[in-house]
């Protein structure tokens, strides 16, 4: 099954555009990551266009935590998905995405990273 990622073959009214020319391979995209929390951690390398290559993260255990106060990185165990602003459903099956807060051994933390593109976890501590 593919991800058409293309422009939409309908107009705003429900009425269906002239197609002027068929789908192409740069238009295809892939299914979302969907990381999740584990207990131990897993990685994939993607190949993606132009050849080049990207790590997605399929389960985390940890988080690389900024904390402003202090200027400093610590890496943190996290314990659970908090809340998920772009989708309440995630926080109940423990989907990690950007903006997702989770609770860690040292506090709430903010995720500013996107684990499904970058590969990593970085987050900020979150004063609540």
């Amino acid at each position: 099954m593919s991800f058409y990622q293309g422009n939409d073959l309908r107009k705003p009214t429900g009425g269906v555009k002239g197609v002027h020319r068929g789908k192409r391979k740069r238009e295809l995209g892939s299914p979302p990551t969907l990381t999740t929390l584990a207990g131990e951690e897993e990685r994939r390398i993607v190949r993606v266009r132009g050849g080049n290559v990207k790590v997605r993260v399929k389960k985390a255990l940890y988080v690389n935590v900024y904390n402003p106060k202090e200027k400093a990185c610590k890496k943190v165990k996290i314990l659970t998905v908090v809340e998920t602003p772009s989708n309440p459903q995630n926080a109940r099956f423990q989907i990690i995405s950007k903006g997702t807060i989770v609770k860690t051994e040292i506090g709430l933390v903010r995720i500013t990273s996107r684990p499904g593109q970058d590969g990593v976890l970085n987050g900020v501590l979150v004063e609540r």
